[in-house]
């Protein structure tokens, strides 16, 4: 196959590329590269993808171009997305990349009034992007069918099984045409994930951008080791610090994510939470705020991060270790966005010290331990039940610390002096 540098090389129709110039993008990301070739021979395709890779234009670009323009408007592509905000920031690529072409396409999700989505299917569209449950809904109100469907994309498969949506997506498949172009993305390949891409797809090309479950290159990674009790003084401390520009923190819980805000909020730090018991317009317009610099601290459980792709984001902050490893790959990949650098901190109780041992066994490596004002030997030597979080009891609940903090400031790379020392090996 001849070798693509440039989007020239993918022989885009002249609207796709103009498109793509005024974005200002030359070369494609490596799945793109792989991508969208066989796509637009019209080929199945499954590939493996973490967050910030640009797959999405890589299926985009060729569905805008091979779809043909039918009047009246029968919804010809549908992506089905496991979040509103992933389903969001797809329908803008439809926007973007068919700026100068005629598709109609919108989103449906749930959360809110399904009163303009019904509308805006009433005047005839040909792309939906949606979540399976609102989808599911119109369809048995019969708001809209998919028999005129060419072209069918799941996207973040790994999630969507996550979150409980099998059956969901097997409802809609059995409603597919059987004469179809499907696309499959998933950051990971379980044997579940294995299993559901066999039964929608025919002789796919397989594209895979970087080894399975692995992280960044790009991010450095540190852990904190420090007792729960501590973890609102550290995380102050870190955020106090000018380098620190542009930081998602994820927590397990909703209650945590609305705590840990909270406490920000009172010590002069404006930081707002996202999660699924917020409504859909307070978690837009904290993603708005965080976008546009006028908060820089946003707070998330996984699944309401799921989606959100802010450029510049500088650190990624694990206030709780995810008890999935593969949770913290896709955490840490919100940050070192289209090439750049990023710094995912991860703080570590004892009760979390196995979440961070299947973390490192998983990506294969050992996590550079951070010195710090609250550094806790009994977080990390912990073993045994010691190691994991009590049965029957709410994760993260601890006193607050009474340790003061230091004065002196870090330095532009996280460290000042004695402060916070690099220890490069651990027993």
């Amino acid at each position: 196959m001849e070798e693509i540098t440039s989007f020239k090389d993918l022989k885009l129709m002249p609207a796709l590329e103009r498109a793509i110039t005024k974005q200002g993008y030359t070369i494609p990301t490596p799945i793109q590269a792989k991508s969208i070739p066989g796509l637009l021979l019209g080929k199945d395709l499954i590939g493996i993808a973490q967050t910030g890779t640009g797959k999405t234009a890589a299926f985009v670009l060729p569905i805008l171009q091979r779809m043909t323009e039918k009047y009246p408007r029968t919804i010809k592509t549908l992506v089905l997305a496991p979040t509103r905000e992933l389903a969001a920031q797809i329908g803008e690529s439809f926007s973007v990349y068919g700026e100068f072409l005629k598709f109609k396409h919108t989103v449906i999700f749930g959360g809110i009034s399904q009163g303009r989505q019904v509308q805006a299917l009433s005047k005839g569209v040909d792309i939906v992007v949606a979540t399976p449950g609102r989808l599911l809904d119109l369809m048995n109100q019969r708001k809209l069918n998919l028999n005129s469907i060419e072209f069918f994309v799941l996207d973040e498969a790994d999630r969507m099984l996550d979150m409980g949506f099998i059956h969901d997506i097997k409802k809609v498949i059995a409603k597919l045409p059987h004469k179809r172009q499907s696309l499959f993305f998933s950051a990971t390949m379980s044997p579940q994930i294995n299993t559901l891409a066999k039964s929608l797809l025919k002789n796919p090309i397989h594209v895979e951008v970087t080894p399975q479950a692995t992280t960044v290159e790009l991010i450095k990674q540190y852990v904190f080791f420090t007792d729960q009790s501590s973890k609102e003084k550290l995380l102050l401390e870190l955020l106090r610090q000018k380098h620190l520009t542009s930081v998602l923190i994820f927590t397990r819980t909703k209650h945590r994510a609305n705590k840990v805000a909270v406490y920000l909020n009172k010590h002069n730090i404006p930081a707002d939470a996202i999660h699924g018991n917020k409504s859909q317009n307070q978690r837009t317009k904290a993603i708005s705020n965080f976008k546009t610099g006028k908060i820089n601290v946003l707070v998330a459980t996984d699944i309401a991060a799921r989606g959100i792709d802010i450029k510049n984001i500088s650190h990624v902050i694990n206030f709780e270790l995810p008890n999935e490893p593969e949770s913290y790959v896709h955490r840490i990949g919100r940050t070192a966005r289209a090439g750049t650098d990023g710094t995912a901190f991860s703080f570590c109780a004892a009760e979390e010290r196995n979440f961070l041992r299947d973390i490192e066994k998983l990506i294969k490596q050992e996590i550079e331990v951070m010195d710090h004002t609250f550094h806790s030997e009994t977080a990390k030597n912990a073993v045994g039940t010691a190691a994991k979080p009590p049965p029957r009891k709410s994760f993260g609940r601890g006193s607050r610390s009474k340790h003061k903090s230091a004065s002196r400031p870090f330095s532009r790379n996280g460290n000042s002096g004695n402060k916070f020392k690099n220890k490069r090996k651990r027993r």
